[in-house]
């Protein structure tokens, strides 16, 4: 799991930067540094609820038995922001399936830990799979969110900033060095270059 993420982080991280970084710097702007550091807090904001679920890393109590509502809104509201800059143009899409796999992953052990039944489990999943794509579709489809496409994009890229960086130092613990994770590193960058 460690090698998937690290990759994960890896290809996530690249694409911010090969191809979302340079559209949104298209017309510079000062406010666009302004945008993707708000996302980053929005992130940050999210992690208290999320537990860093988003970077596969989460302490689930398994006698709890409520509903995690603050994580699981706080995962669909991450969901659903990364919805908005994928485009045909970009790569996006892959990488945030990459990306998902590992939260649903977690969000699974949950319900299982927590004796939900299947029925419930899988109709949360499946809301928690339609975010991005609410996302995207709300982002291609209201003229008022293209007037704001570059602000928003921004803001997404301070939250695939922290959340890709966030699972690259975490790959590295007691800062050893683990020759799977940084050759799932280096694939994960030259497969978001090529692609």
């Amino acid at each position: 799991m460690e090698v998937f993420l690290a990759f994960s982080g890896a290809f996530l991280l690249s694409i911010t930067v090969f191809e979302l970084l340079p559209e949104v710097f298209e017309t510079p702007s000062k406010s666009i540094g302004v945008f993707i550091m708000l996302g980053i807090l929005l992130q940050i904001f999210l992690e208290f609820f999320s537990k860093g679920a988003e970077h596969g890393h989460v302490h689930l109590h398994s006698e709890t038995k409520s509903f995690p509502w603050l994580l699981f809104i706080s995962l669909c509201i991450h969901a659903f922001m990364e919805g908005f800059p994928i485009s045909e143009e970009n790569n996006l899409l892959v990488g945030i399936i990459i990306h998902k796999i590992p939260v649903a992953i977690i969000l699974s052990f949950f319900f299982i830990n927590a004796g939900y039944k299947r029925s419930i489990t899988l109709t949360f999943l499946f809301f928690f799979a339609l975010m991005t794509p609410i996302g995207n579709f709300i982002s291609n489809n209201y003229e008022m969110i293209h007037h704001y496409e570059t602000q928003i994009e921004a803001v997404v890229i301070g939250i695939f900033l922290h959340v890709s960086t966030t699972i690259l130092f975490e790959s590295s613990k007691n800062h050893k060095f683990h020759l799977s994770k940084m050759s799932a590193v280096i694939i994960g960058i030259v497969v978001a270059y090529f692609l």
